[in-house]
């Protein structure tokens, strides 16, 4: 099993940033991928961003290309999400999730919500 708890999430105002943190428990964190999805109300759960589980490999949706980074710290169990340039439509329900050894997203964390204002 594994337990993910987010933190970070937040009000902000349109053009700002955050920095959503996700430590993980429960298995040994360098092997396995990550992501963060968000669900916005009324809305489907998207996905926001991938990492690998060495971190040498990120993916992004197409609606946070060049304003979301993430990365990972195998040595604190973590996980980020630096996110620029925010914008009205990324409020949302931020969710932590973790892969898998087929790769698919299994554990979830309660999520974390981020308002942006504008």
């Amino acid at each position: 099993q594994v337990q993910l708890v987010e933190s970070g999430g937040g009000l902000v105002q349109a053009g700002g940033s955050l920095r959503l943190s996700c430590a993980a428990s429960g298995r040994t964190f360098s092997s396995y991928g990550m992501g963060w999805f968000r669900q916005a109300p009324g809305k489907e759960r998207e996905f926001v961003a991938g990492i690998s589980a060495s971190g040498g490999n990120t993916y992004y949706g197409d609606s946070v290309k060049g304003r979301f980074a993430i990365s990972r710290d195998n040595a604190k169990n973590t996980v980020y999400l630096q996110m620029i340039s925010l914008k009205p439509e990324d409020t949302a329900v931020y969710y932590c999730a973790a892969q898998t050894v087929h790769r698919t997203y299994a554990y979830w964390g309660q999520g974390t919500q981020v308002t942006v204002s504008s």
